[in-house]
């Protein structure tokens, strides 16, 4: 998997260690960290690119993303779509929440679904939130679901 920084820098260790030096150096500089994790997807043609971001958050004090994007030519419903967005948040998520427990880092992991039954993504609201709940990580949803909605969102080109 291909992971960068939102400059563009290529991270070039394996994702876990690259986190795992970020919280060190977070830490070191004494910066209290919060994690969240999210993906958004665009379709574009035939194809959907996905985007997913592990967004580190130093309280009070900004913070920085690590992004890694893939396309597909497979078609999903909405729905489907939506929950695959989960599904790649929960995968990276799982990966590293053992770094997190270790160095004592709050995580959310946050769903680009819409609370409001009046948009379409709803549809996948419950069994996102079940899926991601399920995994014992703590949940987001638009309108407080920024990784996704907001940082994910700006790196599917």
């Amino acid at each position: 998997m291909y992971w960068r920084k939102f400059n563009g820098e290529s991270i070039d260790l394996p994702i876990k260690e690259a986190v795992e030096l970020a919280i060190k150096r977070e830490a070191g500089m004494l910066y209290k960290l919060k994690v969240c994790i999210g993906t958004d997807s665009q379709v574009k043609g035939k194809e959907t690119e996905f985007a997913t971001v592990i967004v580190f958050l130093r309280e009070g004090n900004g913070g920085f993303m690590f992004l890694h994007n893939e396309k597909t030519t497979q078609r999903y419903s909405i729905k489907e779509r939506m929950l695959v967005e989960v599904a790649k948040s929960i995968e990276i998520a799982y990966e590293l929440c053992d770094l997190f427990t270790l160095y004592d880092v709050d995580m959310e992991v946050h769903a680009d679904i819409n609370t409001n039954p009046q948009f379409k993504s709803n549809e996948a609201l419950r069994e996102a939130m079940g899926y991601i709940l399920g995994m014992g990580f703590a949940f987001k949803a638009k309108p407080e679901a920024f990784a996704s909605s907001c940082c994910a969102n700006k790196a599917v080109n």
